[in-house]
């Protein structure tokens, strides 16, 4: 393998007249590097044409020889022709074979180590095809050694605190098995969020014969994990015999109709349950069915959350039967399950004949219309224990809103709606605005996400001047522009019940909130958080509520955000000096985010 020679291969095609073609082959020795010399070599008959010149300036006592010549010579040449054009790739072929062939051999020989290496380079490394297991042994070791301390210092915190929030350590399953061992016969720990830990289905096995001994556990968290059906299966078996766990939250955790049914088993025999928590799953109509018939039987659950699902109007019909023999269930969460009116006026039938005392109602984005909210109003009407209600991002727009308006008027039970994302303009606001008027229940009113404008600022403000109850109002994203942000400002001298205002994204700019500052130079006794972000405000906006912290002396406001607006270190800096002085002359801490 040491010899530096060369071999040469040469391969000649010489065509004779007698046999038509000759091969010549030469090589040498053999050698660790090989170069091959191909030098085909085609003799062709002569042209006739150049034959027949040189045939007549030699006179033409040659000129019969000559033919002669090429009438021998013309049949031999034509079948050398025709061999070489078969022959040659057919050679070629071999020889580019051969020499790949010797390449090959050559890089795939295995190389002898010297004597005096004896120890291989990968020795003490543990070869793997999965990812991230190509580790030295010491290195594997101590990771290792750091997962049982990290596990044991978890295993000591559910030995030691009432509450523990393990959510996203993704320990996995063989962790679960570990930390399981110290919920058996624990004393201590209320409340445990094992969510976003990458447990399945096979590490839920781990509670088996650990909860059903304990009696302290309230609060068990495994959302965020993926146990799907079978998990489900497996849990709902073990807390059979649970007489602790109240709140049971399986949110994201890949359930399905099957998983849905086993839930709804589980409530049918056990009387311990308080919430149950299935958001953001697959659940369609046939687990909104099984779970309906567990609300027949079951009269111990309070809260039921169902967000983010795919119930539709076939599961809320479902549902609503379930509703209708139920007297315990004080919350129903069902955003996000494209409902649809005719779904809703199922449910609302539902609701009307049950017999509990439902307090918080979520509808939010369920594809609700005006025709939808007329089902709602008339709910509305009869009900006298419902205290929440939300139909954010739905479409009733200006006629739903004046439903709900005038079904407001008769109602003395909610203080919180939201009719935000409703496509609802000044006309339908301001039915909400008159329903206000002689209404002193209703404390939290959003109205977000709507284009009300500048005249539907004015029907709200103009109400709630004087009348009213509201403390919380929410007009973000309402385009109301610095002359809504005038009658807001103007209804805030006299309003002493509003104490959370959100104006975000109105595009208010410099002169609305020089309008509002104008407005916090007066004593408000109420206000005490002010959100201006994305208004597109510059320096002199800041500089008009700057001046107007520091000319009220009795100032209430503990709050104001200008995020994300034009601001430079100008206006921050004069800002800055407005809460320092605040401070100082007050003793009162006004928190300003830029």
């Amino acid at each position: 393998m040491a010899s530096s020679s060369t071999s040469s291969l040469y391969l000649h095609y010489l065509p004779k007249a007698s046999s038509g073609l000759r091969f010549e082959f030469r090589g040498g020795s053999s050698s660790s590097s090989h170069r091959l010399l191909v030098s085909p070599v085609v003799f062709l008959r002569q042209s006739p044409r150049l034959s027949a010149i040189r045939a007549s300036a030699e006179g033409s006592s040659r000129r019969k020889a000559y033919k002669e010549s090429q009438a021998v010579s013309g049949f031999p040449n034509a079948k050398v022709q025709q061999i070489a054009s078969n022959v040659l790739p057919v050679g070629s072929f071999i020889v580019v074979t051969f020499v790949l062939w010797k390449v090959v051999e050559k890089f795939m020989s295995p190389k002898t180590s010297s004597s005096g290496d004896s120890k291989s380079s990968t020795e003490g490394v543990k070869w793997s095809i999965g990812a991230g297991t190509n580790l030295l042994q010491g290195f594997a070791a101590k990771v290792d050694r750091e997962n049982k301390q990290r596990l044991n210092e978890f295993a000591k915190e559910l030995r030691s605190f009432r509450s523990v929030d393990m959510s996203g350590c993704n320990f996995g399953d063989e962790g679960l098995f570990f930390l399981a061992e110290s919920l058996g016969y624990n004393q201590t720990v209320e409340e445990v969020s094992f969510s976003a830990n990458g447990i399945t289905a096979a590490g839920v096995k781990a509670f088996d014969g650990v909860l059903q001994s304990n009696i302290m556990l309230k609060v068990l968290n495994l959302s965020g994990n993926p146990i799907g059906d079978e998990g489900a299966k497996t849990l709902c078996a073990t807390l059979m015999e649970n007489s602790s766990i109240e709140i049971l939250q399986l949110n994201s955790t890949d359930l399905g109709d099957e998983g849905a049914k086993e839930v709804a088993e589980l409530l049918k025999r056990n009387s311990i349950l308080r919430v149950i928590e299935l958001n953001n799953n697959m659940i369609d109509y046939s687990g909104f069915t099984s779970l309906a018939g567990a609300l027949l039987e079951n009269n111990t659950i309070r809260n039921l959350h169902l967000n983010g699902n795919y119930g539709g109007a076939l599961g809320a019909n479902a549902l609503s039967k379930g509703l209708e023999g139920n007297k315990s269930l004080r919350e129903l969460h069902l955003h996000g399950n494209s409902i649809g009116d005719e779904g809703i006026r199922a449910l609302m039938a539902g609701l009307s004949s049950h017999k509990g005392k439902l307090a918080l109602l979520d509808l939010g984005n369920n594809s609700i219309t005006a025709k939808g909210a007329f089902y709602v109003a008339e709910y509305i009407k009869r009900s006298k224990c419902l205290v929440w209600l939300n139909l954010y991002m739905n479409d009733i727009g200006d006629e739903g809103a004046e439903k709900v308006a005038d079904a407001l008027k008769q109602n003395r039970s909610i203080a919180t709606i939201d009719i935000g994302g409703n496509n609802i303009h000044a006309e339908g606001v301001n039915a909400i605005a008159q329903a206000l008027k002689d209404n002193a229940i209703i404390t939290t009113l959003e109205v977000g996400y709507n284009p009300i404008g500048p005249d539907g600022a004015k029907a709200l403000s103009e109400i709630l001047k004087f009348h009213g109850n509201v403390k919380t109002l929410k007009l973000g994203w309402c385009q109301i522009a610095a002359k809504g942000a005038e009658y807001v400002a103007d209804m805030l001298r006299y309003n002493n019940t509003i104490s959370v205002l959100d104006l975000r994204a109105n595009g208010l700019r410099d002169e609305g909130a020089s309008c509002l500052a104008r407005s916090l130079k007066v004593v408000n006794e109420a206000l005490t958080s002010v959100d201006l972000g994305f208004n597109e405000i510059r320096d002199d906006g800041a500089f008009a509520i700057a001046q107007a912290l520091k000319a009220n002396e009795d100032v209430t406001v503990t709050s104001i955000n200008l995020g994300n607006n034009f601001i430079t270190k100008f206006g921050q800096s004069a800002l800055t000096d407005a809460r320092d002085h605040v401070l100082e002359m007050t003793e009162k801490e006004v928190e300003i985010f830029f």
